[in-house]
């Protein structure tokens, strides 16, 4: 299971240096295979939905041409907000892994709603699992490498 949040850090660290978008990455396991890696592109592609989550579901809904991702399980480096929350209910992935909270991209000073993903879940009555805090501190580094990027612009 590291792997699979490994590969999304590493798309992060490869989106944030190249400048498409802030330090977020994710990807989309089905069994034991990845079939979807992304990080955010929101700067690259101006487009305030190219969030990573909804980039990887996206992917892996090409991949397996179809609009469920049932049996599939996602790792986020940060807790995804209420758009991509919705995305991963939606698309029926059945459990999220994510690494920092909101309360931690939001100190870097992004316009994050202060909606968890357990509330969210909650609310809304999803079947989604929510595991928090997974590689916690592997995501913590991730942001920590984003506070020393020249010239970032914070969205």
């Amino acid at each position: 299971m590291k792997s699979f949040m490994l590969k999304a850090i590493r798309s992060a660290q490869t989106g944030m240096r190249r400048g498409d978008g802030g330090p977020f990455g994710a990807s989309i396991v089905k069994g034991k295979k990845i079939i979807a890696v992304a990080h955010n592109t929101v700067l690259k592609n101006q487009d305030p939905t190219c969030h990573s989550e909804i980039n990887a579901i996206r992917i892996a809904s090409r991949q397996l041409r179809s609009f469920s991702l049932k049996g599939c399980v996602i790792y986020s480096t940060t807790e995804p907000c209420p758009m991509c929350f919705a995305a991963i209910h939606w698309s029926r992935i059945g459990r999220i892994f994510y690494g920092t909270g909101i309360k931690d991209v939001r100190k870097r000073g992004f316009n994050e709603l202060s909606i968890s993903a357990g509330t969210l879940k909650k609310m809304g009555k999803s079947p989604v699992q929510v595991h928090p805090g997974y590689m916690k501190k592997e995501c913590l580094d991730l942001l920590e490498e984003w506070d020393f990027i020249p010239k970032k612009k914070v969205y």
